[in-house]
């Protein structure tokens, strides 16, 4: 539409001159070289143009002779590097359909091409990854690292193989300097932080948190939880030596995340030593509404030195209150009850929890209720024990497959930080038995009996600690003092019998343990409930 008005309006001034021109006709006089041309000034004006055009075209051809050269060797460049990009696309799809010979072939091309393209020397990395040679790997990242348009990209390369030949060293340096040219690079950052929560930096790691959270690199709210529990590991490791400072740093961290349990635990221990019971009191509480947990309990009961077990018993039943009855409560309360030789109360405070397949814990409460009641080797303290023997197990610390007794701030496994959480473990049952395929009969395999392992499924992953077997956690409303950490693995002895079938695998990527029942207890009339009980605890 604009160009066609704007053709009609040059169409118009063009006539419009023409008109002009016509209406004032004049002579135009040309003496050259003893020559005199007259004519009209109409004319004069065409053979201007005409002259101008021939002037134009012999230019043309004269600039075209000169500029030939120069356009074959660009026209020649342009083609080369068109197939150089196409190579590289081509290579880029051999890499992710996973075929090494045509990526390495295509790399090969790209390369030639392109020279020192950086997507080619970025496929020709690759290619070498697919292949498996990771000496050309690495010197093509190398030769990235060189360019310094190209540096954090090569650096990125030489973390990854140096993470895969388990330099965790030079990764760390290639992680370190990636993090120094390109402050807002999120694996840099993200490797630095674990390097330093690894050694326990927890100042570094503070200063990496802040520094991520000021460029936007995570949100406000998920940095607020990760300084909270870098504040709960260094107040950790020097509530023994520094509790002053320890303090300090577990009251940041309860400001932070309120509901942060190992926080609200090391605060009251802490506020309860200088005598601070009712700050230490009010942030147990507050915690404890948030999330209850045996930990919170065993600092709130024992908050004030040398209180008999009434008072105990008096602050067990606020636990109680403020959480609704929590089974965490409940157990609480049966531990106080117990203790206080008011057996009564604590079967009360239990009714709820055995109604529906009680857990290790609660079971194990019975036994001693019944034992204190009725005596040793009771008939209903050894059923307790039995049934403690096949009872689901109660909430652990559980992170990437591996499940703690007490709390850490990153995990064992991957170091991601803040991995823990608490929860129960899950269960494996057994499937039906080989042979008749009906799962009944002498051949039918057991729920109890059934052992499996997820862990191995061909997945790289950094080594886990040594298997050790999680005991069976008492019936007491504190965490147990010892600290351990294991891989949720079923290795606990199958009794003679035919061999039962691995239960299937859960869905791929559950990164919650495998722990299957209890060993059942043993069958010897003459044990005791304390022997029975040991024993449970061993092979829980």
């Amino acid at each position: 539409m604009w160009r066609a008005l704007a053709f009609l309006a040059l169409l118009a001034l063009a006539a419009f001159g023409a008109v002009w021109i016509a209406d004032r006709p004049g002579t135009v006089t040309i003496v050259w070289n003893g020559y005199e041309v007259a004519t009209s000034l109409a004319i004069a004006l065409v053979g201007v143009l005409i002259a101008a055009l021939v002037i134009g075209f012999i230019w043309a051809v004269v600039r075209g002779v000169i500029s030939l050269p120069g356009s074959v060797v660009r026209g020649s460049r342009e083609r080369r590097r068109a197939k150089g990009f196409t190579a590289l696309s081509r290579g880029m799809v051999a890499v992710g359909s996973g075929d090494p010979l045509a990526a390495r072939r295509h790399a090969g091309d790209a390369e030639r091409l392109l020279g020192a393209e950086p997507l080619a020397l970025l496929l020709k990395a690759q290619a070498a990854q697919i292949s498996g040679d990771r000496e050309a790997a690495e010197q093509a990242f190398q030769r990235m690292v060189n360019d310094p348009e190209t540096r954090v990209l090569g650096l990125r390369g030489l973390f990854v193989e140096a993470r895969r030949r388990e330099d965790e060293t030079a990764a760390r340096a290639y992680a370190t300097e990636a993090a120094r040219l390109a402050p807002s690079v999120t694996w840099a950052n993200e490797a630095v932080l674990e390097a330093q929560c690894a050694d326990g930096d927890w100042a570094g790691a503070l200063e990496t948190v802040e520094r991520r959270s000021s460029l936007g690199l995570i949100e406000k709210t998920s940095a607020r939880r990760q300084r909270a529990v870098l504040l709960t590991a260094s107040a950790q490791t020097r509530e023994a030596g520094e509790p002053e400072i320890a303090t300090e740093r577990a009251l940041k961290a309860v400001k932070l995340a309120p509901d942060l349990v190992p926080a609200a635990a090391i605060a009251g221990r802490l506020l309860a030593r200088t005598g601070e019971l009712r700050k230490a009191a009010k942030i147990v509480e507050a915690a404890w509404k948030a999330n209850p947990h045996p930990d919170l309990a065993k600092v709130y009961l024992n908050l004030r030195t040398g209180d008999s077990v009434r008072d105990r018993l008096a602050r067990a039943e606020t636990l109680a209150k403020l959480s609704t009855w929590h089974p965490e409560a409940r157990l609480a309360l049966a531990q106080t009850a117990y203790e206080a030789r008011e057996f009564g109360q604590a079967r009360e405070a239990l009714q709820p929890l055995l109604n529906d397949r009680p857990t290790v814990r609660a079971c194990l409460m019975m036994a001693r209720i019944e034992e204190a009641e009725h005596g040793a080797g009771s008939g209903r303290a050894r059923e307790w024990l039995g049934r403690a023997a096949h009872a689901p197990r109660d909430p652990l610390w559980i992170a990437d497959g591996i499940a703690s007794e007490t709390w850490a701030p990153i995990s064992p496994v991957s170091g991601r930080l803040d991995a823990f959480e608490w929860k129960a473990p899950t269960e494996l049952l057994a499937g039906p038995a080989k042979g008749d395929g009906t799962g009944e009969g002498k051949d039918a395999v057991r729920g109890d009996d059934v052992t499996g392992d997820l862990d191995d499924r061909g997945e790289s992953r950094p080594a886990a600690p040594p298997a050790a077997a999680v005991p069976a956690p008492s019936a007491t409303a504190g965490a147990p003092a010892a600290p351990k950490a294991e891989p949720a693995r079923a290795d606990a002895a199958k009794p003679a019998g035919p061999k039962p079938e691995i239960a299937a695998p859960l869905a791929a990527g559950t990164p919650n343990p495998v722990v299957l029942p209890l060993p059942r207890s043993p069958d010897d009339p003459g044990a005791g409930p304390e022997e029975a009980e040991a024993k449970a605890r061993r092979f829980g």
